[in-house]
């Protein structure tokens, strides 16, 4: 059975709809992303998930219980977008504080070990830093030892090594059998997290795969951008079978194509004594994906809902 299943999920806000008609299933033991720009009903979609909004119409069931089920509280944990505690507060009285809502509550001095937070169990939370306080409020999620989070934009304002820091304790969290479900916008983080996702972009799911199913759907053709050290003319490129277009931006040529481009492009070039500086190979991503399917970038300014 999925431990989460979406059916048709509608939410309007002023008559405006924020999400309209989104399905998907999570599967048990998965990590599984919902990916889009700002404003597309990420937000939206996971707080009816978690019970904190209720939906216009469709049906929502997480570990076969409906949102908002006094026993969902025991069984499921979330890191909401934007959170704050007392500034007062200690890292170590958050999580005795959480822990006395759960029944069986995981031993907070275990995820202090797991988070790298036990030499600030005694700091206030005003005195943590970003990533200290995202560490944190992961660790909240967990200690009710929940069998499905749902983490929403927890690497947003890291830094990139902290981001980093994060992703890998969240593959350590799937790997002790917590079911995730991960927003996001960054698609560098949903490639490297997770196993399947939903692309959704104003409110519907516009693909559904994995993340290397999505990219093929599009596009499977590579890039490859040099210089080259001498006179190359287009044509001895274009005459590979490999080759699908050649252009120029200055200096820089970019040559595109399928199959094993790379070794056929710089065989040529060997053969004609050609060395290629600053040599690049360039698959399409998830972002170029996006782009195709919705005719513009992740790079949406609109308020996040």
């Amino acid at each position: 059975m999925a431990v989460i299943e979406v059916n048709e999920l509608v939410k309007s806000y002023d008559g405006h709809p924020a999400v309209d008609g989104v399905s998907f299933t999570v599967e048990p033991g998965e990590i599984f992303g919902i990916l889009g720009p700002n404003g597309a009903g990420k937000t939206t979609t996971v707080e009816c998930v978690e019970g904190l909004r209720r939906p216009d119409s469709g049906t929502i069931r997480v570990l076969g219980r409906e949102p908002g089920d006094p026993e969902l509280r025991h069984r499921m944990g979330a890191q909401l977008q934007e959170s704050e505690l007392p500034d007062k507060i200690t890292v170590r009285e958050a999580l005795e504080l959480y822990a006395s809502f759960y029944r069986e509550p995981a031993d907070w001095r275990g995820l202090l070990d797991t988070l790298g937070l036990r030499d600030k169990a005694n700091v206030q939370y005003r005195r943590l830093s970003g990533g200290q306080k995202q560490r944190l409020s992961i660790a909240l999620s967990l200690i009710g030892s929940p069998e499905v989070a749902v983490l929403d934009e927890l690497t947003t304002g890291l830094d990139p090594q902290a981001r980093r820091d994060v992703w890998e304790l969240i593959e350590g969290i799937r790997e002790r059998g917590v079911t995730i479900l991960l927003v996001t916008h960054f698609m560098e983080e949903a490639e490297r997290l997770c196993d399947r996702l939903a692309l959704i972009d104003s409110g519907r799911v516009v693909a559904l795969n994995t993340p290397a199913g999505i990219v093929s759907t599009v596009d499977n053709e590579q890039r490859i951008r040099f210089r080259p050290s001498g006179p190359l003319d287009d044509v001895l490129l274009t005459a590979l079978p490999e080759v699908s277009g050649v252009s120029r931006s200055g200096k820089q040529i970019v040559v595109t194509g399928t199959g094993n481009l790379l070794h056929a492009v710089t065989s040529l070039l060997a053969r004609n004594q050609i060395i290629a500086a600053d040599l690049r190979v360039e698959q399409t991503t998830l972002d170029d994906a996006f782009v195709a399917l919705t005719g513009r970038t992740l790079d949406s300014t609109k308020e996040n809902r």
